[in-house]
């Protein structure tokens, strides 16, 4: 399995989904990242302002950080290689780098599609039930 690494910027907490203001690229990346820790897969977050460390011992992030400041924050990198800066890869990327192949990414999908024949039918009124209260 592949080492996939995040460097995020300095957030509030650990996804930086939290607040008022709810950034969405943040929100469709710990929802994607969640997904595929549920498919057994791991992604690693190192968020500036609670793991400075992880950025000093990475000597390319270090280079990066120096040479271009933060604003090439997020670096994702895959095996010890830097593969993207300054933007979260797509759904598609965290996937094939975490080493999901096409097949694996399909069934994800799917079973996530699939609707909730087992939930009873709300009528709108909170009850839960199959009929209107």
């Amino acid at each position: 399995m592949n080492k996939v690494e995040i460097y995020e910027p300095a957030m509030c907490c650990s996804t930086g989904v939290c607040g008022p203001g709810v950034d969405q690229e943040l929100l469709r990346v710990a929802t994607f990242l969640n997904e595929l820790e549920g498919e057994g897969r791991l992604i690693i977050r190192y968020n500036l302002s609670s793991d400075p460390m992880a950025f000093v011992t990475n000597q390319e992030v270090n280079n990066i950080i120096a040479n271009e400041g933060t604003e090439a924050l997020p670096i994702t990198v895959v095996d010890g290689e830097v593969r993207q800066k300054g933007s979260y890869p797509s759904n598609a990327n965290f996937a094939e780098w975490a080493g999901m192949t096409r097949e694996d990414i399909i069934k994800m999908v799917q079973k996530n599609d699939k609707p909730e024949i087992d939930k009873p039918a709300s009528c709108g009124c909170g009850c839960d039930q199959s009929g209107c209260c």
